[in-house]
């Protein structure tokens, strides 16, 4: 199970490393398309930052609910303390 849940973790990991590298990359070398507003006045930077926060907090939630024991195998677990 640990293994599982290590391995999940890890690929979620790679998935939001490239969603910062993106936003890095970005910065780093298309730096006037970040300074574009393509929604209410903001800046692709600022969208692309609250969309980062989004998405890690989106991911924490996906890891949660993929690693969650199931019933039948927490209770024979707490049945065995």
């Amino acid at each position: 199970m640990e293994s599982r849940n290590a391995r999940i973790g890890l690929i979620l990991f790679a998935v939001y490393l490239a969603l910062y590298g993106g936003f890095v990359y970005l910065s780093a070398f298309q730096a006037e398309a970040m300074e574009s507003t393509p929604l209410a006045g903001l800046n692709l930077a600022v969208l692309y930052g609250f969309g980062l926060i989004i998405a890690a907090l989106v991911l924490a939630l996906v890891y949660g609910w993929l690693c969650r024991e199931t019933g039948s195998e927490g209770s024979s677990q707490e049945g065995d303390q």
